[in-house]
């Protein structure tokens, strides 16, 4: 089996948040499971930190010239591999020399290109795969490209499409003015890519895409109602037939507490002696009293209103004046929050830290320093932060949503059952009810040990998300096992 991901991003070489994580881990996870039998590739933009960080183990392949409407424009191709996984590097210095990976207004036609340059891998660089996985908006025109325009030449006729939406919200929304100039697309792919009299890129890959998925169960179901799909419900309604969720997993080498060596001092499910060393690291990193039997909440999120922000802002001072606890919050986001936070870490010092960066390596302290970990989102796909957090044994406070609804159990205080703590209603004091009932059962050391154990053990690794996901290519190739 052939098998090409495409993705504006991927760890190690460049991420902004959980795809990243996603397609650094999932072709991986696959290729081991799937062993010689399987060529898997990823594609991916080369943009200037990949060249800077990883320049001396990329191979250049060779440059051709890729047409975008009246544009001809360069395509130079890299590539490296890594855990049996090749990875391309599509080059091209003015679309992808750029301070951010995404934000600039000629979003669309970077990702056209990157399109156009995945068709290139196909027909010009002879990697020609069963499957294109593409991924979230920035990959919607290859799937466009490959299906409307590619694909009517009989050589690529039977590649498969998976298209996985991670994120809704972003769908890749133009102006029809630019549909030719920009898209190189004509007025018979109009009725495609229409949707709300705008072009809806994602729209387009829905349509065109021969399956469709999601990253958890609850959010594939959840998409179809208005409430949570941004406006493509009914498009979703439509193709219910071909959309399916599987939960993502995560990199449990890279995030492994008893080998990791970015935090103060490792621990195991059951020796976590260290993890008391980690408590206090993080408490010197955010100025708090080194007290082991105060209970430590963290927050690590990008700040925004729909990662639950507005709950938490609604109620802090009442749980920070109510409670002994300590809550640390790490990210960056909305001006509006980042200013209120502040003013609250400066008004509360002693249990109130706000570390507005972006900081993976100073991440790995809060997951492993902390006691719990509060996720109160409106809406999450599925949540990478939930498990991490679990993996180095902090408790998970969630809302019962997405994939945060599919990885956590409520705890049961009479059978001892659940991986955390969770609530139904989008609502400040139904959130901070349950943050209390979290924090009365830190003080029963015995049950709270119990927890932490049970949370320790749950497997969040890549394994079973990567075999549900060979399942789905089989089917869509007709290859499913007896």
């Amino acid at each position: 089996m052939r098998i090409l991901y495409a993705a504006s991003e991927a760890l190690p070489y460049a991420a902004s948040g959980g795809l990243g994580d996603v397609i650094g881990s999932l072709p991986i996870a696959v290729k081991r499971a799937l062993g010689d039998g399987a060529d898997v590739r990823v594609i991916l933009p080369l943009y200037p930190g990949i060249r800077e960080k990883f320049g001396d183990s990329l191979t250049f392949l060779g440059k051709t010239t890729v047409r975008l409407a009246w544009r001809r424009q360069y395509l130079g191709m890299y590539s490296t591999v890594r855990d049996g996984v090749t990875f391309y590097f599509a080059d091209n210095e003015y679309y992808f020399r750029r301070a951010s990976l995404y934000g600039d207004f000629d979003d669309g036609e970077r990702f056209a290109f990157f399109g156009k340059a995945v068709l290139s891998l196909i027909s010009d660089f002879g990697f020609c795969p069963d499957i294109l996985h593409a991924n979230d908006w920035q990959t919607a025109p290859a799937v466009i490209y490959l299906k409307r325009k590619l694909g009517i030449d009989d050589r690529y006729a039977d590649i498969r499409v998976l298209y996985t939406i991670h994120n809704i919200e972003y769908q890749g929304v133009y102006d029809f003015s630019i549909l030719a100039d920009v898209f190189e697309l004509a007025e018979w792919d109009r009725p495609t890519v229409e949707y709300g009299g705008c072009i809806n890129l994602m729209k387009g890959a829905i349509v065109c895409a021969d399956r469709v998925s999601t990253v958890s169960p609850r959010y594939a179901s959840e998409i179809m109602t208005d409430y949570y799909s941004h406006g493509l419900s009914h498009v979703l309604r439509m193709y219910a037939g071909k959309v399916s969720g599987i939960l993502n997993g995560i990199d449990t080498a890279y995030y492994n507490p008893e080998t990791d060596s970015e935090i103060a001092a490792p621990f195991t499910e059951t020796d976590r002696s260290g993890k008391r060393i980690d408590k206090a690291d993080l408490q010197k990193i955010c100025s708090f009293s080194p007290d082991p039997d105060t209970p430590l909440v963290v927050m690590v999120s990008r700040l925004a209103a729909h990662k639950g922000f507005d709950l938490v802002r609604r109620v802090i001072e009442e749980i920070l004046t109510r409670n002994r606890v300590q809550i640390a919050l790490l990210g960056t986001g909305d001006w509006d929050l980042e200013a209120f936070f502040a003013d609250l870490a400066w008004r509360y010092p002693d249990q109130f830290c706000a570390k507005l960066e972006f900081n993976k390596a100073l991440a790995k302290n809060f997951y492993a320093g902390a006691d719990m970990f509060l996720m109160p989102s409106k809406s999450e796909p599925c949540g990478l932060a939930q498990m991490i957090a679990s993996r180095y044994g902090t408790v998970p406070i969630v809302r019962e949503t997405g994939g945060l609804c599919d990885t956590i159990r409520p705890y049961n205080r009479f059978t001892g059952e659940g991986n955390g703590f969770t609530f139904t209603n989008y609502n400040a004091h139904e959130m901070m009810g349950v943050l209390e009932n979290a924090l009365t059962l830190y003080g029963d050391t015995e049950k709270w040990n119990a927890l932490v154990s049970r949370v320790m053990s749950v497997d969040f690794s890549w394994n079973t998300s990567a075999e549900k996901y060979i399942k789905l290519y089989r089917s869509m190739i007709g290859r499913e096992e007896k």
